[in-house]
């Protein structure tokens, strides 16, 4: 699900949906992009190893359910084991393959042709939330429920999951998934099964057709720019995102979404994608003024340290304050605003429009 500063990016997003696609001639350029190819079209076929997993799981727990008529007492009291050891399952994979679609989204998220993707399966609200940054699709469940634009895939799957949205879970009904004899502790619901199978195979329907998408993609220097001028400069959102979430205020968080990994993480595999878009972009820069390539490639990788000291931090223990999000959020921002200036300045010279 998202959140307010979901719904003002998914507002930019929109408009690069709309954006005029790049001409042909710049098709004859992708040779000169390997590592944003090898990047993209690599995290595609994991997303789709994920997807693939995660669907036939979510499948086979409707499957429980449904054999009870999606009651989920009877399912509980008659298939706690295999709950347990599915639901677990699912987890596990959500948790491990999160990263799957992060460490490509600077390059999908800022690019015209593939920007829809972003929002359906990572930046999208809900019809609900927001009409206009909404999703594209709509679910139509198993046991004949519709959901109308429900929100991102990851998400959703992230709220069904783990219950930080009750309207997604059985309910009434708090099990002990972890035997620890203290029922309903968070992650300890029972996901509404028709609900996470339609979504899990929406999401596999996705990164089935975003893989063919990628490996179709022919990337060009105005696609390579125009992901750095709209990307970077989103630290502000996304420390408002990570101030919000359980890891900054624990149990008092509200949001349906970033609860279970750290959106610290989220940025760091962001940045990640486009320092390999900026090594591929660079000798176009330079060509037009080396000085300003150098700068550049040292304020972004600047800035990637500095969100990685913030990471380890948290990894370590550290428990940062909703004040501490805030500052560190302006930092970084006052980093990546510099940054996508600079860029904007070297597209200007090179005689290309970004849309940021």
């Amino acid at each position: 699900m998202g959140t307010p500063t979901r719904i003002a990016r998914t507002a930019a997003l929109a408009l690069l949906v709309l954006a005029v696609p790049v001409t042909a001639a710049g098709a004859s350029e992708s040779a000169g992009f390997p590592g944003l190819q090898k990047r993209l079209t690599g995290q595609s076929k994991k997303l789709v190893v994920f997807t693939t997993e995660f669907k036939a799981n979510a499948t086979q727990y409707n499957k429980l359910a449904a054999a009870t008529q999606y009651d989920y007492a009877e399912l509980w009291a008659t298939q706690a084991t295999a709950l347990k050891r599915l639901l677990a399952k699912m987890k596990r994979d959500w948790l491990a393959h999160n990263s799957d679609y992060e460490r490509m989204e600077g390059i999908v998220a800022g690019t015209p042709s593939l920007v829809q993707y972003d929002v359906d399966i990572d930046a999208g609200t809900s019809f609900k939330e927001d009409p206009k940054g909404a999703v594209s699709f709509s679910l139509k469940a198993p046991n004949g429920k519709t959901f109308k634009q429900p929100g991102a895939l990851y998400n959703i799957t992230e709220a069904a999951l783990w219950g930080e949205d009750p309207a997604l879970t059985a309910r009434n009904f708090k099990p002990d998934l972890d035997g620890d004899g203290k029922a309903g502790e968070f992650g300890e619901v029972l996901p509404d099964a028709a609900f996470l199978a339609a979504a899990a195979t929406e999401f596999d329907r996705q990164s089935h057709k975003l893989l063919a998408s990628a490996t179709a993609y022919k990337p060009n220097t105005a696609d390579a720019l125009n992901a750095l001028v709209v990307m970077v400069p989103t630290m502000g959102e996304y420390f408002g995102d990570w101030k919000a979430s359980r890891f900054v205020v624990g149990a008092k968080a509200k949001t349906t979404s970033f609860n279970v990994a750290s959106r610290l993480n989220d940025i760091h595999d962001i940045l990640g994608s486009l320092q390999i878009v900026y090594t591929d972009v660079r000798p176009k820069i330079a060509s037009v003024d080396a000085d300003q390539a150098a700068q550049t490639r040292k304020e972004l990788d600047g800035l990637a340290a500095f969100i990685e000291r913030i990471y380890q931090r948290e990894k370590a223990g550290h428990r940062f304050t909703p004040q501490d999000a805030d500052l560190l959020g302006k930092q970084a921002q006052d980093r990546a605003v510099k940054v996508s200036g600079q860029v904007s300045q070297a597209a200007a010279k090179l005689g290309i429009k970004v849309e940021g």
